[in-house]
């Protein structure tokens, strides 16, 4: 898939998005390590706390997907979850192919700057399973509270109606 967004434009634009668990930062690595020219942003990066799934999906739109659609270069501050704080900006180059990946990010407004689209997804309980495993007990207390934010998400913006793939890493 990574292949064919090269074939379209130089510097092609790839979302991955999905709720916490699915697998979106195992496929997106993946992709990279095929694609080593694509820069990535990670949403993880952009959330500002546990109640930032909304304002890191504005911040990827406004800071990242825009610029780099505009061929300007982008910059994005990482949210430092140990402070609390952001932290160092970075820079997306407008001349390298880009793949952003991260739960919210599949919106009307970021698909159409978008070449590729990807939802992927995987049973709840694995999901749950996943996750626990990775962030264990940083992410266990926010669990239900950052699934509630997604479904907002889903509810508000139908991410699979814009995805060109659904992946199921189930």
């Amino acid at each position: 898939m990574a292949a064919s967004a090269l074939a379209v434009r130089a510097a092609p634009r790839i979302l991955v998005d999905g709720r916490s668990g699915s697998g979106k930062t195992t496929l997106a690595t993946e992709l990279v390590r095929r694609h080593p020219e694509f820069q990535i942003v990670a949403l993880d990066d952009l959330y500002p706390g546990w109640d930032g799934l909304r304002a890191g999906s504005d911040r990827a739109l406004e800071d990242v997907l825009t610029p780099h659609a505009e061929g300007r270069v982008g910059r994005w501050r990482r949210w430092d979850w140990d402070t609390e704080a952001y932290a160092e900006e970075h820079a997306v180059q407008p001349d390298r192919p880009l793949l952003v990946e991260g739960s919210g990010v599949l919106t009307a407004r970021s698909a159409v700057l978008a070449d590729v689209c990807i939802w992927v997804d995987a049973d709840a309980d694995q999901r749950r399973t996943r996750a626990l495993a990775r962030d264990g007990a940083t992410f266990e207390p926010h669990w239900e509270r950052w699934a509630r934010q997604e479904e907002e998400h889903l509810a508000a913006h139908d991410p699979l109606r814009w995805a060109s793939a659904v992946v199921s890493l189930s």
